[in-house]
């Protein structure tokens, strides 16, 4: 495994059920990872236990040489951006887009003043009175996106992010995202089943099959002389 000052899977090992995830991996601050892989290999397990939602059994996460694998999701340099953007249907878009920044939800005049400008950001201003009822699929994304933002984490995973959207949609999301990247540094590891996708946002990949990373490549010119494993799944 390379050495890093980014993020670090030092024999990481999870158990859900009778599936086992073990990962030996490392990438760079900045960098945009796709992790590749059918369904049920370990992506989401993966997202989850660099998270805090999946315990490990054993191993090590480490972001800029700092441990972070006894500590709560909340305690984490992390945002995670989920396939279906787990906005609350009783709230409405700002309030949604607000917990990032106050749990319980008692905003002042400043937080609120943020809620709306990251929601210009993303092409929401004016509709964070909405409920997410009210928004497509395309809105919906970005309300979940603004609130990732807001909590202004370096860490950012994103399970299946543009599953619900149509072609068109879902390369403007990817460009919003790529927006991002430059504006902050942020890093990414993104679970997708789409290798277009991975291509619009990532510069790398791990594929993964039976809980374990079994090829961690650049992404340029992968398509033009795929590696066997790579081949297999395509």
């Amino acid at each position: 495994m390379p050495a890093t000052d980014g993020l670090r899977l030092e024999g990481l090992a999870c158990r859900l059920g009778d599936f086992r995830l073990r990962i030996d991996a490392a990438i760079e601050p900045g960098a945009r990872v796709a992790v590749l892989g059918a369904s049920g290999s370990g992506k989401s397990t993966l997202l989850g236990a660099i998270a805090g939602f999946v315990p490990p059994q054993a191993g090590r996460i480490l972001w800029r040489s700092a441990e972070l694998t006894g500590r709560r999701p909340a305690e984490r340099p992390v945002s995670i951006l989920f396939q279906d953007g787990n906005l609350f249907p009783h709230l409405d878009v700002a309030r949604n887009v607000g917990l990032a920044l106050r749990t319980d939800l008692r905003l002042s005049a400043a937080d609120r003043a943020q809620v709306d400008a990251v929601l210009v950001r993303v092409g929401l201003g004016g509709m964070g009175g909405r409920k997410p009822s009210d928004l497509s699929g395309g809105q919906l994304g970005r309300a979940a996106l603004a609130r990732m933002l807001l909590r202004d984490q370096p860490l950012v995973l994103l399970d299946e992010p543009f599953a619900a959207l149509d072609p068109g949609l879902r390369r403007e999301m990817a460009d919003l995202l790529t927006d991002l990247w430059r504006e902050r540094g942020l890093t990414y590891l993104m679970a997708t089943h789409d290798l277009r996708d991975a291509e619009r946002v990532c510069d790398r990949i791990w594929l993964m099959a039976g809980g374990e990373v079994i090829l961690d490549a650049p992404l340029d010119g992968l398509r033009d002389n795929p590696p066997e494993a790579l081949r297999d799944w395509l």
